[in-house]
Parts: C-alpha cells; structure tokens; sequence
C-alpha cells in the first residue's frame, strides 16, 4: 500500500503535519500540536463511512471548495457568470521550502488554480496560512466565498470556544461557550475588525480546566476590513473552523490572469491551556514589531480628557507642564487643534493648526513643549471629513456614497474612500506636511465611523469594486509610507477605542487603544480579555479619573496606575485639577513604571486569576528569569472581605524555579520560588491599599 504524501512543518515547539488525503484531491490535517505529535496514527484519521455525506464533508479538509464539499462548509465558492457555482480540482503538485509548503490545486473546466500556502517564521510557534486565487481561463470567475483557512481539532466530548466580545467602551471581554455540535460565527461588516468581536478564536476540549494546563489551539486573522471565523461541530467528533475575509458587495470578480491573495490565518498551539497560548501570540506580536520593539516606549500624557474640544496654547501648556513635572515623556494634544474643530460637527479633513487657538504659531508651541523635556504627538483622524470643511467643499466625491441616496452622518461626519489613489495620495502629502513641518513624533490615527453608504459612482458595477479590500490595502500603504519615511514617528491605533486591533495593524503602528473606557474596574476587565490575545508592549493604557460606567465601584490612584502599568503607561486625567499629594503620588508611580517596563514589554506573561476573583493579578518575568513583576489586584469590596482581617491574599506565581531566592527589596523579604509557586505572594488588602506592583530580583546561588 502506498502511503499519501505528508508534509511537516516545525516551529519552535510545535508540529503541523499536512498530507494529500488517500479519498481525494485535497489536503488534510495530519497532526497539529508539540513535537513528536506527529508519530503514531493521527488522531484525525477516523473511519470513512459516511451516512448522507461524501468522504470530503467528513474529512478534516485543511481547504475545500463547494463542488467536492457540498454539505458541511467550504472555504471556496466560485463559479463563471450565469453558470452553477462549484470547483472540482485536481492536485497539481506541492513546492517544500525551508520555513513553508505550497500545494497547487487546478479545475481546467472553470478555469481557476488554488495554491495552498504555509509558512512558519523561526523563534514562534505561529503557523500562517493563506490561498492564491488564479483565473485561467478567459472568462471572468465569481468568487462568493474565498477563506483564508480551515483546520480541524479533535473532539469528541464537544468543545469550549473562548472569544473576545463586547460593544463600544466594553470591548475584548473574555467570553466562553460551549460547542458539541452546531456552528458558531462571529465576525465584522464594519469596515474594521470592530468592538462587537475580534478576528480571534481559541479552541480547547470542553472538558479542558477554564484556566489550567491543557491543549488550546488559537486563530487570529491579519485583516482590518470585514471578515468572518466561523466553527463547526461536525459529524464525526471533531471541531473544524474557517476564517476569512468578507467581499463588501457579497462577491469579488477575476480577470483572466488575475491573483487574488487571500489575508493571513495565523494559527498557534500551546499545551499549556489559555495562559501558555497569550504567550505565543505576545511572541508573536514581538516578531511583528521587528526593530521597533527595540523602542522605549514614552510615557504619555494626552489632553482630550482634560480639554475636549477646547484646546488653545495656553491651555495646553499648563497640562505640559504639569506632564512633565510629574515625569511623563510625551505630551499628545488630542482632538481640536485644527481649523474649524471648536465641536465634532467640523474641520476634519483640513489638517492645519488653528491660528487662533496657536497665536505665535504652531512652531512656536511645539518647540515650547519640547523645552520642557516632552516629545510631541497629534490626534489626527485622516479617513474622514466634515461635510462643512473646505476639503469636501473641493472634493466631495472623495466619500463613499451611492447615487440619489442621502449621504449619512455617523458622528457629525462621513467617510473618505481611501480605496482611491487620489484621497491616499492626500492623506500621505498631508501627514508628511505635518511631520516634516514641525517636531512631531507620535501620531494617534483614529477613525470613529463605519462605513455606510458604501459605493463609488462611477467607477462601474458596483459588484465589481471591491471596495472594502481596497479601503484595507490603501488605509496599509499610509500606514507603510508612514513607517518608511518617518521612521522615527511612533504611530497609535485606534477606532473609537478597540474597533481596529488585527495583525496587520499591530505589524505597523507602535501600540493600539483597546477601549475607551478608562474606569478602573472596566478598563481591567478589558485589559484582562486583551492580553489574552496581544502583548503588552502594544497596549495603551491611561490613568484618568472617569467613574466606572459597568462597574462603578470606586478603586484608589495606586490601582488606576498599576493597571495602566500593565501596557504602556498613559496618563490622561486634567492634572490641573489634581493636588500636590496626588501629582506627587503620580510621580512615584511613574518612576517605578520606568523602573519595570523593560520587564513588562518583553517578559513571559501569566495571567493569575480572572477579575471575577477577589483578588487577580498579572506576572512579567524577564526572558532571562532574572526579574519578576507582579500587578496585584484587589477586585471585591473594599473592606478586605471576605478576607479575615489581618490574613493576606495569596496570588500563586508561574514559571519560576522553585529553587531559586526572590528578593523583594520593597518588603524586604525573600521567598523560595517553591513558596511563592505553591503558596503565592502575599498581599494585605484594605479599604487604603487595593493594588500593588511588586518587583522581585533573583538573587545569586551562594
């Protein structure tokens, strides 16, 4: 008997394992988990008898298109005009490389190729996937469905699916489901990842510990348009999930000879259950930041909440001054230093200071700011415009609309086409104007609408635009532009909060703003969901004193600062309205943050415990295990309860050598790594402390 052909490929700690399936032409998953998963029979590989299904419904496909798999969902759905929709390929052969595969699949009839690619990117355990779509026959093809990737994960007993959901200011909220047979979807139409859900997905056995040890199998797709993941419980014990992105007009069109290059499924495994998978993708996230990781990442302080609308020089370097006497690095004036923005009803598009609100110039104000020892940053919003601004006035059909149709104000505003050369060659001339013009070097792109009225008059069938991948790959090449010719401008995204956090986006900009909401309670639940699936060193977080909006139990200074600790520092509370013993306690925080964050944005993250325990917390231990950083957290009521007075919380460490001494200079004591994994680090909660952020050094062996 001759075996199918089988490929593997290796990361650092994990094995994925392809091979042609001996029922079809199509791949299948062999093996996907540690090294040596791969020996012995694959624990996909069950019986063939199929009842009302083909053998490729059953199979645990790793891509398969709508004519061999018509029942249990395919990841390809095309067709010629006017003809029955369904590929029926051949394997045309496989192409190994060092870190990849590519497996070629044609159908001569439609004329249409499919390559199969994987990559593997040495130091992770990410895996990435993605098809090429080629049309070659001479008449266009209807692509309806084009999916990035499948995989399959064995499961008899059912599943737990763990996703990020929320809404706007409650956004990467951990949530859990149960899967044991059905489908589960979840995904975006928005023109962005948006704050309903993230283009992330992790899968365990559902009879798996919620937080301990166990095999998690992780997907997160590199894409900021419309996208989908969907899972399926199928037949068969086992869970098989697609994802991919979603066609604005429900379909794309191929020319002759055209390629379309689906965006990149990133997969990740880790035995170590939920905890041990953050840690993949972080690493990750690491790689993706290349050189710039290397950066120190500033302090900030940002105006909008002191200030709104109502920003002047004056102003402005009142709360500068108080930035920097407090220690923050960079001073980021937000919304309403342009012309026409004194509300949200005008001025974007017109990307010049206001004369009025910066008398002696803008050149003056920046240099006044950094002779106080900040670096400068601007909010800036370049994907839209105020219908009252003279941009539009010179360019209305720069914005998407449709023909005879009212053009809606979402936010007093509409929506730029960046799918347009034009409006891209704008956006780029007006953010190199600025940056070369004045000493800036931090920029806060935001974009808080959607797109709505999405069309392009003029431009021919609407169903052959392809608009939202357009917008996608022109809001990526200012994005690159801003990376390659200003490469020292750190960059933040954000849309309205957490609407834009994808690979791609994480790839090109410093850091992202996870959310809004900056109440103390709030904002540690979504930071706790975040890192779930991003790193800290990409995570903006403001100390500010907003009330909680879902949570509004009141929690002290130290606990705003350490969850901000947790990310990249921000401070955005109106310092003018602060005491002397605040700011001074402000600036005792800041000074222990610049003492760790090297710890925080490169170490091994654990999360220890969940908001919904009276105590949580969150461990940075440096790569070489020399330094470990705890943030301590006390999440109940704050009369210590339902503590007995005088007994401290324990927080149970990871990942430390039980042998080894830790020295906590603070406290001065020291702990056997083996007391701190066993019985955990003691904290003494009160109504007057409710947070701590404790720094432990290794010491030598004597």
């Amino acid at each position: 008997m001759t075996l199918p052909a089988r490929w593997i490929l290796r990361t650092a700690h994990t094995v994925y394992a392809v091979r042609l399936s001996p029922d079809g032409p199509w791949a299948e998953l062999d093996a996907w988990g540690p090294h040596g998963a791969e020996d012995g029979p694959s624990a996909l590989d069950w019986s063939r008898r199929t009842h009302f299904l083909t053998p490729a419904d059953a199979a645990p496909a790793e891509y398969l298109p709508s004519g061999l798999r018509p029942f249990t969902g395919s990841e390809l759905i095309a067709a010629r005009e006017g003809a029955e929709r369904g590929v029926w390929w051949e394997f045309e052969g496989a192409e190994e490389q060092p870190d990849g595969l590519r497996l070629a699949f044609a159908d001569r009839v439609l004329g249409l190729r499919t390559v199969l690619c994987y990559a593997t990117v040495p130091g992770t355990d990410v895996v990435l996937r993605w098809a090429e779509h080629t049309c070659t026959g001479g008449e266009p093809l209807r692509l309806e469905r084009f999916d990035s990737g499948a995989v399959t994960v064995p499961a008899p007993d059912g599943v737990r699916l763990t996703y990020l959901a929320g809404q706007w200011s409650q956004e990467f909220q951990r949530t859990q489901l149960e899967l044991a047979r059905g489908t589960f979807t979840l995904g975006s139409v928005q023109g962005v990842p948006g704050h309903a859900y993230a283009p992330w997905l992790a899968v365990q056995d559902r009879t798996a510990p919620p937080d301990g040890p166990s095999p998690a199998y992780g997907l997160a797709l590199e894409w900021p348009g419309n996208w989908h993941i969907t899972a399926e419980a199928e037949p068969g014990g086992a869970v098989r999930v697609r994802a991919g992105r979603v066609p604005h007009e429900g379909v794309v069109w191929l020319a002759p000879g055209e390629t379309l290059t689906t965006p990149r499924l990133a997969l990740a495994f880790s035995p170590d259950g939920l905890d041990g998978l953050a840690r993949v993708w972080h690493r990750w996230e690491r790689h993706l930041a290349g050189p710039r990781l290397e950066r120190t990442r500033r302090v900030l302080y940002n105006s909008w909440e002191a200030t709104g609308f109502d920003v002047d020089a004056a102003g402005q370097l009142e709360l500068a001054r108080a930035a920097a006497d407090i220690g923050a690095e960079l001073f980021v004036v937000d919304d309403g230093w342009f012309t026409g923005r004194g509300d949200d009803t005008g001025g974007l598009g017109d990307w010049c200071p206001d004369p009025d609100a910066f008398p002696q110039g803008f050149g003056r104000f920046v240099a006044e700011v950094r002779a106080l020892g900040l670096d400068l940053g601007l909010w800036v919003e370049p994907e839209a415009v105020s219908p009252g601004s003279r941009l539009y006035a010179e360019h209305p059909d720069w914005v998407y609309r449709i023909d005879d149709r009212p053009a809606r104000l979402v936010r007093n505003q509409l929506l730029l086409d960046l799918g347009r050369a034009d409006v891209q060659d704008f956006v780029i001339t007006t953010l190199d104007r600025l940056l070369s013009e004045y000493d800036i070097s931090y920029l806060k792109w935001d974009m808080n609408r959607p797109p709505t009225e999405r069309g392009r008059p003029g431009a021919g069938p609407a169903d052959r635009l392809d608009l939202d991948a357009q917008h996608v790959a022109g809001y990526l090449r200012v994005l690159d532009h801003l990376r390659a010719a200003h490469p020292g401008v750190a960059v933040e995204g954000c849309a309205g909060g957490g609407g834009r956090v994808d690979h791609a986006t994480l790839a090109r900009t410093d850091v992202v703003w996870p959310s809004d909401n900056t109440a103390p309670l709030d904002r540690l639940r979504i930071q706790f969901g975040f890192l779930h699936a991003h790193a800290p060193h990409v995570m903006s977080s403001w100390v500010t004193d907003a009330p909680g909006v879902f949570d509004p139990r009141p929690r002290s200074l130290a606990f705003r600062f350490v969850a901000a600790c947790c990310g990249v520092l921000g401070i955005g509370a109106d310092l003018r309205a602060w005491g002397a013993e605040q700011r001074a306690e402000a600036a005792r925080w800041i000074a222990r943050y610049k003492q760790v964050r090297e710890v925080i944005h490169h170490g091994e993250i654990h999360l220890l415990g969940t908001p919904d325990d009276p105590t949580c917390g969150v461990q940075f231990t440096a790569p070489d295990g020399g330094r470990v950083v705890v943030a301590a957290f006390s999440t109940g009521r704050l009369d210590g309860a339902p503590l007995v007075p005088g007994r401290p919380s324990r927080l149970r460490l990871r990942g430390l050598d039980p042998a080894a001494r830790y020295h906590d200079p603070a406290g001065k004591t020291v702990y056997r790594g083996a007391h701190l994994l066993h019985y955990g680090l003691p904290s003494q909660w009160s109504a007057g402390c409710d947070a701590d952020l404790v720094s432990l050094t290794r010491l030598e062996d004597r």
